[in-house]
């Protein structure tokens, strides 16, 4: 008989900051898809395997509706999610998401991805030039992870150069470690309020930027406002905790920053191993709009099944050697960006992103090393996106 489980599995096992729950890590050697009782007493499933979490996330028989999904934490049991604000396309389902994904994506091309990898270029020079004349140790989320995104955002949206000081230390807000929840909130709320008001700018004077193409489409100022704030919410925090999270990991994997700094050719595989092994959007949740058969169960309609993108990129029968950090591995097919439909839709922007990021500081300091214990290294445990809070480092 199959094992049901009362909580999710959340609680790391101390010095291995890197490894998903020990728990959640015997599960998934025990089953691939597991009965889940959620705090509000509603009985679901979490998904492991690798090939089920792709069944999950690529079938539209699975809804990501906000206002079908239950509480992940006892202190909500009760609590029901409104339907997704128009333009806020991550929490919908097809005919809307494919509309809005379809507008956003044509945005992305070549011409401005290579426009966009050459302003991050100077961006991390420019804040590498600041490490080096600080000298160590220094904070290296604040110092170089958290300005790469918030600069990235600003070329997205248009921000103009007067603004962007305020506006990148606006967000470094929503994402600082020393921002409490309610500080958060209030300077995310700032951002979008900032992000209507540029709408209304661009539609009066349009910029070469992706809000202002927007503008020329049929969408409202409260889609656009919808769409702005999603690109806010999914670019500063995701990519910023990559950065510091990816850096700590190589730290403590010495041969494998070695490698990387002797052969920029592995830059792209190993970018792609470090989004699988680090898998920072550890979950993902799906609702069941029908009876659905699954690895020999049957799911029921309005089950909610909890997709741990995490154990999947772990799972051996996919990875040979999962736990281990291996930048010559071919990680292609991971789900740390998802899949189906909903594949995040900035994977090449973050790609790009890591890929400046990386190449700069393993160039730039190549004797780069933590500045205090690896157990003193304060990480987002409570977080929905997993990394850290800060990183000392040195050189």
């Amino acid at each position: 008989m199959t094992e049901t489980i009362a909580d999710l599995p959340t609680h790391r096992t101390p010095g291995r900051p890197f490894d998903p729950p020990a728990e959640l890590t015997r599960l998934a050697a025990a089953a691939p898809l597991t009965p889940l009782t959620f705090p509000d007493g509603h009985q679901g499933w979490l998904a492991t395997g690798y090939t089920t979490v792709r069944a999950v996330l690529s079938d539209p028989r699975f809804s990501s509706r906000s206002e079908l999904m239950r509480p992940l934490k006892p202190g909500y049991a009760g609590v029901t999610a409104p339907p997704a604000q128009p333009g806020d396309f991550l929490d919908m389902d097809a005919p809307a998401h494919t509309r809005y994904r379809k507008l956003l994506s044509g945005k992305f091309t070549p011409r401005r991805m290579r426009l966009l990898t050459e302003r991050i270029e100077l961006v991390a020079a420019e804040h590498l030039d600041a490490m080096q004349r600080h000298g160590g140790p220094v904070d290296l989320v604040a110092a170089f992870a958290q300005p790469i995104p918030a600069v990235l955002i600003c070329e997205l949206l248009g921000v103009p150069y007067a603004d962007r000081a305020h506006f990148q230390a606006t967000a470094a807000q929503v994402t600082g470690v020393d921002t409490t929840f309610e500080g958060q909130y209030e300077a995310f709320e700032t951002l979008s309020s900032y992000v209507r008001e540029l709408i209304t700018a661009k539609r009066g004077t349009p910029t070469d930027d992706v809000l202002s193409d927007l503008t020329t489409s049929d969408l409202t100022d409260e889609e656009l406002a919808g769409m702005g704030g999603l690109l806010l919410a999914a670019g500063l925090d995701t990519t910023a905790n990559m950065i510091a999270l990816g850096t700590f990991a190589l730290l403590q994997n010495p041969d494998q920053w070695s490698t990387l700094h002797a052969d920029p050719d592995l830059l792209d595989p190993a970018i792609e191993e470090l989004l699988r092994y680090l898998t920072i959007v550890a979950n993902l949740a799906r609702v069941a709009l029908e009876d659905v058969e699954l690895e020999g169960h049957l799911v029921k309609a309005g089950s909610m099944v909890l997709v741990a993108s995490s154990a999947a990129n772990r799972d051996p029968a996919k990875f040979d050697d999962p736990a281990t950090l291996d930048l010559r591995r071919n990680a292609v097919g991971h789900v740390a960006f998802g899949h189906g439909p909903h594949l995040c839709l900035g994977h090449h922007l973050a790609r790009v992103e890591l890929r400046v990021a990386f190449s700069a500081l393993t160039s730039r300091f190549p004797t780069l090393r933590l500045a205090v214990p690896a157990t003193e290294v304060p990480l987002r445990e409570d977080a929905d996106i997993y990394g850290v809070r800060a990183l000392p480092v040195t050189w």
